[in-house]
């Protein structure tokens, strides 16, 4: 890549990457229970499908990923009248304008790396519908050509019949590093991809539960804080 990126913000961790593509995830797939609390980030953060790689980030991590994000606008939190926690959404449109298909692309790029466009279009089925292969090439093809591009095409990998794309909020691809990597071993993905039902059912488990755990850290608090008063 001959011409540097100029993002409007650092390039992102992998963690503020993970984080971020969960956030934008979520808004889609489970609206329900979207903004999400600390929690619930985490657990979305580690899941083991539609992940790569798999990450075991605990609360301390995913809080420094989100202030981080903050700072670059990317983040925000939200304060609501019935939750008794903060929680947390994303602002990715508000510094990186796209519609809905684009920010699919990205999210899906963001929590799984590098793919052809063939593997985004069945992924992002999820988060939006793509009617043949060569409308996820032509909204591809319109993230690299901007002012600033948010996603790369790779080398092509021996052997493979398509090129893979790559997002680019994490800075420039070192193409050496890739060249050098692609030469080795393969690692197949093997995750699963759920259906929308099976997704939302599991947020509301990991939500559930996120909830209820924090309820009774808050209440441990309040009784201790009643005990003290009679000490």
């Amino acid at each position: 890549m001959s011409d540097p990126i100029r993002l409007p913000h650092d390039p992102l961790s992998i963690i503020e990457a993970r984080i971020l593509g969960c956030l934008c995830e979520k808004q889609t797939t489970t609206p329900d229970y979207y903004p999400l609390s600390l929690n619930a980030l985490v657990h979305a953060c580690n899941q083991k499908s539609n992940r790569s790689p798999v990450m075991d980030l605990d609360e301390e991590a995913v809080s420094k990923g989100i202030e981080s994000l903050r700072s670059k606008k990317l983040v925000a939190v939200v304060s609501q009248a019935d939750s008794r926690v903060a929680k947390y959404k994303h602002t990715l449109d508000k510094v990186h304008p796209l519609p809905d298909t684009q920010q699919a692309i990205l999210a899906e790029l963001l929590l799984r790396g590098p793919q052809t466009p063939g593997e985004l279009r069945s992924r992002c089925e999820r988060m939006a519908p793509f009617a043949t292969l060569d409308v996820m090439r032509r909204e591809i093809r319109s993230m690299i050509e901007t002012a600033c591009p948010l996603v790369c095409e790779l080398p092509r990998q021996p052997g493979k019949k398509d090129a893979r794309f790559a997002q680019l909020l994490c800075g420039e691809i070192d193409l050496q590093v890739f060249e050098s990597e692609v030469s080795g071993p393969v690692n197949v993905d093997v995750a699963v991809a759920l259906s929308p039902e099976a997704e939302a059912r599991i947020a509301w488990l990991e939500a559930t539960v996120a909830e209820q755990v924090e309820a009774i850290a808050a209440l441990r608090s309040e009784l201790a804080a009643f005990r003290a008063e009679f000490e």
